[in-house]
C-alpha cells in the first residue's frame, strides 16, 4: 500500500476540494490507486481542514480576458437552417443562454439514438489522463463522433456555427442521462495544466476553450446547471442551451467558469455537451 504523497496528488487534492467535491470521494479514488485507505483519509482531510481554515481566497489563475468568441451583442444567432435567440448574457465569464438551438423533434431523436449505448460517465485520472468512475459525477452517457451521421453533421455544423468556431476543433458530441438524484459536482471543463493526466488529452487538439450544454427534455424539479462564482442556475429546458468560454489565446484558462449539475429531484435530465478545442480534435 502506498503511504507516500507526490506533489501532482496534491495539486490534486487542492484542486478537487475547490471544486466542490466530497472528501470522501477522493479518498475512495486514492485507495482504488494504491493508497493505504487510511492514509489517504489523513491525507485528505488533512487538506480539508487546511482549505477550511484559509482566511483570504486563493487568487485564481492569470487569466486576462480577450475578446470573446461570442458575439456579445444582439439577440439572434443566424445559423445554415436555424435561428437561434439569446435570451440572456454574462460578460465576465462570458456566458450566455440560448433558446431554440435544437427542435424538440432533434432533442427526441439524440435521446432515442442514445438510449441503447449508455454507460456510466468518467472523469479524467489526474495521473494517468485515463477515464474514472467516481460518485461525484452520477450519470451516464454515450457519444456521437463529428459528422457521424447525417444527422449528427447537421447538428455540429449548426453548434460550431453557434459556437463561432470551426467544426473541425470539436469533440464528439457526449449525451449524458441523470436518473433522480443524479448530479455533477463543480468543476472546470478545461484540463488543469498541472495534472500529469491531462497531457494525455492536451496533445490532441489542445486545451478545451468553450462548452455548449444542450437540454433534451424539460426536468420536473432540479437538475439546474450552476455556476458557483456567479450565482447563476440554468434551468433545463427542452431545445435550449448555456454557452461558455475559459480559455484565452495565450492558453490561460478562467476559474470562474467552474459548474456544476444540480441533483435531479423529480423525473430525469438528458442533456447534450460539446466542446471545443483550440485546434483540430481527433
Amino acid at each position: 500500500m502506498n503511504t507516500e504523497i507526490t506533489a501532482d496528488w496534491q495539486n490534486w487534492i487542492v484542486e478537487n476540494l475547490a471544486r466542490g467535491c466530497v472528501p470522501q470521494s477522493l479518498v475512495e479514488v486514492m485507495a482504488g490507486k494504491g493508497f493505504d485507505p487510511i492514509f489517504a483519509n489523513a491525507i485528505v482531510f488533512h487538506f480539508s481542514n487546511l482549505s477550511a481554515q484559509a482566511t483570504a481566497p486563493v487568487p485564481a489563475a492569470a487569466y486576462v480576458p480577450e475578446r470573446p468568441r461570442f458575439p456579445m451583442e444582439g439577440g439572434v444567432i443566424q445559423t445554415h437552417d436555424r435561428v437561434v435567440r439569446v435570451s440572456a448574457r454574462v460578460n465576465k465569464p462570458v456566458v450566455a443562454i440560448l433558446d431554440d438551438v435544437l427542435s424538440l423533434d432533434e432533442c427526441d431523436e439524440l435521446v432515442r439514438l442514445s438510449k441503447s449505448k449508455l454507460k456510466r460517465s468518467t472523469i479524467v485520472d489526474p495521473q494517468t489522463g485515463a477515464e474514472e468512475v467516481i460518485d461525484d459525477r452520477s450519470s451516464y452517457g454515450t457519444f456521437f463522433t463529428v459528422n457521424e451521421n447525417e444527422f449528427i453533421a447537421r447538428l455540429d455544423r449548426r453548434i460550431a456555427e453557434v459556437m463561432h468556431w470551426p467544426i473541425e476543433n470539436g469533440e464528439g458530441m457526449q449525451i449524458l442521462n441523470y436518473k433522480i438524484g443524479g448530479e455533477y459536482k463543480p468543476h472546470f471543463d478545461y484540463f488543469p495544466v498541472a495534472d500529469k493526466g491531462s497531457q494525455v488529452h492536451l496533445k490532441n487538439g489542445g486545451q478545451r476553450v468553450s462548452t455548449l450544454v444542450m437540454y433534451l427534455n424539460d426536468v420536473d424539479e432540479g437538475g439546474e446547471t450552476i455556476f458557483p462564482e456567479l450565482g447563476l442556475a440554468v434551468a433545463p429546458k427542452k431545445g435550449s442551451a448555456v454557452y461558455f468560454e475559459y480559455c484565452n489565446s495565450q492558453s490561460q484558462t478562467d476559474p470562474l467558469t467552474l459548474h456544476g449539475g444540480n441533483p435531479v429531484r423529480k423525473g430525469e435530465k438528458w442533456i447534450a455537451t460539446k466542446w471545443m478545442r483550440q485546434g483540430r480534435f481527433g
